[in-house]
């Protein structure tokens, strides 16, 4: 039969080479990361901001010099003083606010003015002003209100209008500058008049003066560059920090400006490093070698995961090394989770496991950092699952933040003394962390789905939304081919469900596959109405063949113009996969007289490739399925079950599910869920009899018994 299993199918040497490569890249750059601190400063520092001072330290001699951290703390001071600064109003802004205004009410006069719509529907017309929402009695008002009170109104409201836009009017403002509105009508409207001009004014005042980053920035620097270097002394004797105080940046200064702190060089960290690295090189290669995943075989998949991984590494020990609250607060979890969303959920928890164990390595507090990073990044990961709702982030990142705390009070606050507020700082940093890796993770998401083509659940999900523009645009084109696409979806993913398949993906995908027919519909007959003579008559089989093939590159052009993930490519290129359009070929035949030799068949043949996956296979057969059964119209079971194995087996023999990971018990399921479905969209109806007169004259009043 040809359908092969994903355990044994051989991965590329391409594909294979580049994983070592990968792998050996992230180990590389991940042990640096892990001893470059060192390796920069060999002399590390014994005592770090926020240690407790094992002794008292005094000045050994009188000392002067300029202190970068006093200095860089009154230059933040005062660059935090600067206050925001706006630009200017733009009276481009106002004019374009009135124009907006006066073409709402033309468009209003207009409805007025309409003497064949009804009261209702003027209002109906109303409502549907995208510039504004009226209420339903401003609506019945203005409705109601003779032509010299409306163009006293619309006056009034371009005049207040102007004045209100003509003040300097910024984003925080707009509330109070909108109450002030009713003063500025004239009193010579009553007050339901106001009113409607008050509502009319207030839907198109907005800001005219911004805030400038430039200028903002602009004035920091400038207040910064103003600050003078600040000269710190100290006199021979002087204490510099107490025993049992917590070392400030500033006192740290002091101590290594004085050479007071002693100094080591950690050369045995470097091999404990090195043997992490390895470690988990080994482990990675032994996992993904057991298990192959799909994105495993692909290369963009490879080199963005890779990124991420490199980037949280070096990133987190560049800004968590030598600090007290701030590995708590670093959002290490975000690779977990955003390596869900675009791979799946099993490579998100291994990332998950490998970033946390080498993250922390040869850190104070690593005994505590590890199951903090550990346990916090695997529940977000579990508890996002599939990521289908922007609400299931928000979730994650508060189990995430939970799980954090939980882990605290277990490996933490049990074995480290300290006081309430140091127990707050580090509950607060891992909600922190929770709420930040959900954020980073649906931004990075959608960021890299859209530049590099991956496919995630939310961007299938958006896409597949009636009102997205492409399917809006072959509903209008292909009316018949998008019901087609509709019953071929249903099909497809509720068998995809019960085979273990990507039943979204599939949905979507389906959704998409024929979206080529809308650029020529007539080309299609189900885009034909009854009675009209067909497209193809007038043309020669290869002719009308070529059209139809025609339908595949087409909707790969749409689906790149309106930027659909990659993966739905998939589905449009190989539904058909490399079969031929048999209603052409056999046309050809037999003008040829049944000669075969003078039939090239590769023109009748679409251009493939064969369906490489179990979702574009499932597409595949419930198009010809879906296709077959709407043009037979099957009246009982027995016959669709004919028509499903007809199908299927039409596929195999053809090697069209050669290159799948279908199995026998696969097609066995899904050739019962097609049954299953079919029989409910072709069950026999009852034939309704036509209206009579006797009906339309009937006598409607009961008889008196």
């Amino acid at each position: 039969m040809g359908i092969v299993s994903a355990r044994h199918r051989p991965t590329p040497p391409r594909i294979r080479t580049l994983q070592w490569i990968l792998l050996a890249l992230v180990g590389i750059i991940s042990y640096g990361a892990l001893v470059l601190p060192s390796l920069l400063n060999p002399a590390s520092i014994s005592l770090q901001v926020g240690d407790v001072s094992p002794s008292d330290f005094q000045a050994p001699n009188d000392v002067e010099y300029i202190s970068e951290v006093r200095t860089e703390e009154a230059r933040l001071s005062a660059e935090n003083a600067v206050a925001p600064v706006y630009a200017l109003p733009d009276p481009s802004i106002a004019r374009g606010r009135i124009e907006r205004l006066r073409a709402a009410l033309q468009y209003i006069t207009l409805i007025r003015n309409d003497e064949i719509s009804t009261p209702e529907q003027k209002a109906s017309d109303i409502a549907l002003l995208s510039e504004i929402a009226l209420k339903s009695q401003t609506i019945e008002q203005i409705l109601a209100l003779t032509p010299a009170r409306w163009d006293a109104i619309q006056q009034e409201s371009l005049s207040v209008l102007e004045q209100v836009m003509r003040r300097t009017i910024r984003e925080q403002d707009l509330d109070s500058v909108r109450r002030s509105i009713p003063s500025l009508v004239s009193l010579a409207l009553n007050e339901d008049q106001a009113a409607i001009v008050v509502e009319l004014v207030s839907a198109f005042v907005a800001p005219n003066s911004m805030y400038s980053a430039d200028l903002t920035e602009a004035a920091k620097t400038s207040a910064r560059e103003a600050v003078e270097p600040i000269i710190q002394e100290y006199k021979a004797g002087e204490i510099i920090v107490l025993r049992g105080q917590i070392i400030t940046p500033a006192q740290l200064e002091a101590l290594q400006q004085l050479g007071l702190i002693e100094q080591s060089s950690p050369w045995q960290d470097y091999a404990g490093a090195g043997a992490l690295v390895l470690t988990l090189m080994a482990l990675t290669n032994l996992y993904f070698s057991r298990r192959r995943l799909i994105f495993l075989l692909d290369a963009r998949s490879l080199v963005v995961i890779a990124l991420i991984f490199i980037f949280f590494v070096v990133g987190a020990r560049l800004v968590i090394l030598d600090r007290t609250v701030l590995p708590y607060a670093f959002p290490l979890p975000a690779v977990g989770l955003l390596i869900v969303t675009l791979f799946g959920i099993e490579a998100g928890i291994v990332f998950s496991i490998l970033i946390s164990l080498l993250t922390p390595y040869a850190m104070p507090n690593a005994l505590d950092l590890m199951p903090y990073y550990l346990i916090s990044s695997m529940v977000g990961v579990l508890v996002l699952g599939s990521a289908r709702r922007v609400w299931t982030f928000f979730r994650a990142g508060m189990a995430t933040s939970i799980a954090g705390i939980v882990v605290l009070l277990a490996f933490r606050f049990p074995f480290t003394p300290m006081d309430g507020i140091a127990m707050l700082q580090l509950s607060g940093a891992a909600v922190f962390s929770g709420l930040a890796s959900s954020s980073i993770a649906l931004l990075l998401q959608y960021f890299l789905a859209q530049t590099l083509g991956l496919t995630t659940a939310l961007q299938l999900i958006e896409i597949s939304r009636p009102d997205f523009p492409l399917l809006q645009f072959f509903l209008r084109n292909a009316p018949g081919t998008y019901q087609h696409s509709l019953q071929v979806a249903n099909l497809a993913e509720q068998a995809a469900e019960l085979i273990g398949a990507d039943a979204l993906l599939t949905r979507v995908g389906a959704l998409f596959h024929d979206v080529g027919k809308a650029m020529n519909p007539m080309f299609f007959i189900e885009n034909q109405p009854q009675g009209r003579v067909n497209t193809h008559e007038d043309l020669e089989p290869a002719e009308s063949a070529a059209a139809i093939i025609t339908h595949v590159p087409d909707g790969v052009v749409l689906a790149r113009k309106h930027r659909l993930p990659r993966r739905i490519d998939d589905f449009i290129l190989e539904h058909h996969g490399t079969m031929v359009t048999r209603y052409q070929y056999n046309q050809a035949l037999e003008a040829a007289g049944g000669d075969t030799s003078k039939v090239y068949i590769e023109q009748f043949r679409y251009p493939g490739p064969r369906p490489r996956s179990r979702e574009t296979a499932l597409l595949m057969l419930a198009d010809g399925t879906e296709a077959r059964a709407r043009a037979e119209r099957p009246q009982d079971e027995e016959t669709i079950r004919k028509i499903v194995l007809s199908t299927i087996e039409a596929a195999q023999k053809q090697g069209q599910l050669d290159d799948t990971q279908l199995t026998l018990k696969d097609l066995h399921i899904i050739t019962d869920s097609f049954v299953t479905i079919l029989k409910g969209t072709h069950h026999p109806r009852i034939a309704y009899p036509k209206e009579t007169p006797a009906i339309e004259g009937a006598n409607t009043v009961p008889r008196k018994t």
